[in-house]
């Protein structure tokens, strides 16, 4: 499999520069040169597969050669370790918990592939790997685990000062060792900015080799296409048959599009729900046609707190860029802070179920969009605990009655050392790495 840049897609590119280069020269997003269709057999008896053996079917057409089969089996095997159960909620709802990983976040499975495959290319380099990424909260902690002590890599995490939960700033910022925390007084679009500054600074790439473990990264983005697979087969085994309405809670738009990736090579879907909170640019595309981003607005469901989602532009692609096929397959809802809250509590009181905020807005899409006749299933993104400052305001002691207990240290913001949104001193920072 060769990759080209949505840019410029007269040039080709190997998996490992995709990998290493993050974005494209010309400051795009890589994508494969096609997407593989897999075998009728293979979706026809997808639920008698295991997730390691739906991981190395799927995966398999965009890294081998590049990746011997062995090291990939083994790769998937390490990535995929722990559960991705499909649950029933209610009636014609299901849910995909996709948390279970080390940080109780979906990103774990982007972070632990990725940081393999680097790790793979990497051995036997004379210079050290810099990894950086932007995190508006899960992301961080998940590269941050992922990367933690690989050998010749070192990371480093910016994330906005003040609007990450004290959790999620605890799973960045505890590593240490090779795992280089830095908090950015603004917000997730300034850091994700400078790392796209950082990419696109020729003079400062000579000095520094250096890759992203964004979803801007298509070793993160594959992996994820995988848990969809594996929900189509856990949806068999529950006795449904018919194609699924899947709704994903949405910020930066990399994990439905590699829903919308797995989608195109055969996966049956019915129609995709992305369900983001009051930073609505892609509701307000499908609706008007323009796409206009806007500065970020804080909000409870602070990973889809995104004014200008990095992925937008894959997932339109997928759809040849014509607005028409998107809206045929796609729709999306803003969900406010205030029906997330209410949605948290009602869902808690009424089946016993406990969510997150994001995993909230995803249900208040499911439920808006579901038909008459429909099936489906929503995307649960992060563990409830990782959000208890909001749950214990809308259900106090909601955890505890849910048996979620995590103790873990607050950071000293005392002694934090933010730093300015500005490119020039993270230039300054990542050439003391080099």
């Amino acid at each position: 499999m060769q990759y080209l840049s949505l840019a410029s897609p007269g040039k080709r590119y190997s998996l490992k520069e995709v990998l290493f280069k993050g974005l494209a020269p010309d400051g795009s997003l890589f994508m494969p040169e096609e997407i593989p269709a897999l075998d009728p057999d293979f979706i026809r008896n997808i639920q008698d597969y295991s997730l390691p053996q739906l991981a190395f079917e799927v995966l398999k057409p965009f890294v081998t050669p590049d990746v011997p089969e062995q090291t990939l089996q083994q790769i998937v095997n390490d990535t995929f370790s722990f559960e991705i159960p499909l649950k029933p909620v209610e009636e014609a709802i299901q849910v995909l918990e996709v948390y279970h990983g080390p940080t109780q976040a979906f990103k774990d499975v982007g972070a632990r592939f990725l940081s393999r495959l680097l790790g793979h290319f990497n051995r036997g380099e004379s210079r050290k790997l810099l990894v950086l990424t932007a995190t508006s909260g899960d992301t961080g902690g998940a590269v941050a685990h992922g990367f933690h002590r690989v050998p010749g890599i070192e990371v480093v995490v910016l994330y906005p000062n003040g609007k990450v939960s004290p959790y999620q700033e605890y799973q960045i910022t505890s590593p240490g060792d090779n795992v280089h925390a830095i908090a950015v007084n603004g917000s997730f679009d300034d850091c994700q900015r400078l790392v796209k500054d950082a990419f696109k600074d020729d003079a400062l790439r000579q000095l520094v080799y250096m890759t992203s473990a964004n979803s801007i990264n298509m070793g993160r983005l594959l992996p994820q296409m995988v848990y969809y697979f594996h929900a189509l087969a856990q949806y068999r085994r529950a006795g449904f048959n018919d194609a699924p309405v899947v709704t994903v809670p949405s910020g930066n738009f990399g994990n439905i599009t590699a829903a919308m990736l797995a989608h195109k090579m055969g996966l049956p879907v019915k129609r995709f729900v992305a369900a983001t909170n009051v930073n609505d640019v892609v509701p307000r595309f499908l609706a008007s046609g323009a796409y206009a981003p806007h500065a970020t607005i804080a909000t409870i469901a602070n990973a889809m707190d995104v004014g200008d989602p990095s992925n937008f532009p894959r997932m339109y692609a997928l759809y040849h860029n014509q607005l028409s096929e998107l809206k045929a397959e796609v729709t999306s809802f803003a969900v406010s802070d205030e029906e997330i809250k209410q949605t948290i509590k009602a869902v808690f009181e009424k089946v016993g179920y406990l969510m997150d905020p994001h995993t909230a807005a995803a249900y208040v899409g499911i439920k808006k969009e579901l038909r008459q006749g429909e099936n489906g299933f929503f995307v649960s993104t992060a563990h409830p605990f990782k959000f208890g400052e909001v749950i214990d305001e809308v259900l106090p002691g909601g955890l505890a009655k849910a048996g979620y207990e995590i103790d873990f240290p607050k950071l000293d913001r005392t002694q934090l050392k933010a730093m300015a949104p500005e490119y020039a001193e993270l230039r300054k920072r990542i050439k003391k790495m080099a």
